[in-house]
């Protein structure tokens, strides 16, 4: 029987309701894991290699052993898929350190423990237009590792929303750094720009893996700098993209309208990115309205 919604946890599949974790599980006690998420379209995981990168690459810098090989991961990924009802959804991975008693030392030979979870969403349409307001940016400087610490966004996205905000820019002083849960960039003059992929920032790989490199397709030159918030008032256009938003406009920031003066553009760097994916996912003959 095909389940609506898919999940795992140490060898155990079932629907996420009935799966049971330790409470010695240090994801619970100190967020001492990492995770990554993506989506499930057509039947296949978006951008995997992509997505699985970044995974393994978040464990590397905690110092956590990862709980199998990429091989092994893509099988567990695969029996998941396969109990699924559906072929699209949200598809999100999660590895913490391992379980044992509460102490801040752990030893390095700690077994991880591996979730996965697959449920019903849909990717953002090309045609939804973002507002958001601005935040200072009070994280500590691990945001390149797509760690459970996510406590500030989770306040100050609540915060965007109560104030009738889709999501909200992170700033450090003046410098833009990036969203709540998408990266933010901007389309000035022929340049495509956006923040270095320091600690600054998660490299998401719908910008970084995917726009950076589409610019160049559609006759914008990728910049990897900071910018201002002045600038990004001013530019021509704001973007915001995710895993699950791959290219969309921000139009209001602290309702001021922005952006807009490079529609071509704009329009043509979007859809690059839905064509890559649709690609991908060897899904032809769709009319995204773009």
């Amino acid at each position: 029987m095909k389940l609506e919604a898919v999940a795992y946890y140490n060898g155990t599949f079932g629907l996420p309701e009935d799966i049971k974790a330790p409470i010695l599980d240090r994801a619970f006690y100190f967020g001492d894991g990492c995770y990554d998420a993506t989506y499930l379209l057509n039947g296949k995981i978006v951008f995997l290699e992509d997505h699985l990168d970044r995974f393994y690459n978040s464990m590397r810098l905690l110092r956590i052993n990862p709980p199998c090989d990429r091989e092994r991961m893509k099988e567990l990924f695969d029996q998941v898929i396969s109990m699924y009802e559906g072929d699209s959804g949200f598809f999100y991975m999660q590895c913490s350190r391992g379980t044992g008693r509460r102490e801040h030392a752990f030893p390095p030979d700690m077994k991880s423990n591996l979730m996965i979870l697959l449920e019903s969403a849909s990717l953002t349409p090309p045609d939804q237009t973002f507002q958001v307001v601005t935040a200072e940016d009070k994280r500590f400087l691990y945001c390149n590792i797509k760690t459970l610490n996510l406590l500030p966004n989770v306040l100050e996205v609540t915060k965007a929303h109560e104030a009738g905000a889709d999501e909200l820019i992170f700033h450090r002083g003046n410098v833009v750094t990036e969203m709540g849960h998408s990266n933010v960039s901007l389309i000035v003059g022929d340049k495509y720009m956006i923040h270095p992929f320091d600690d600054k920032i998660l490299p998401g790989v719908a910008a970084k893996r995917h726009l950076c490199v589409l610019a160049g397709t559609v006759g914008l030159t990728t910049v990897e700098r900071e910018f201002t918030l002045t600038e990004l008032m001013n530019a021509d256009e704001v973007i915001i993209s995710s895993s699950g938003t791959l290219c969309n406009r921000i139009v209001t920031v602290n309702n001021i309208p922005v952006g807009g003066k490079a529609p071509e553009a704009f329009k043509a760097l979007q859809k690059a990115a839905w064509d890559e994916l649709y690609a991908y996912c060897g899904i032809t003959n769709q009319n995204t309205g773009i």
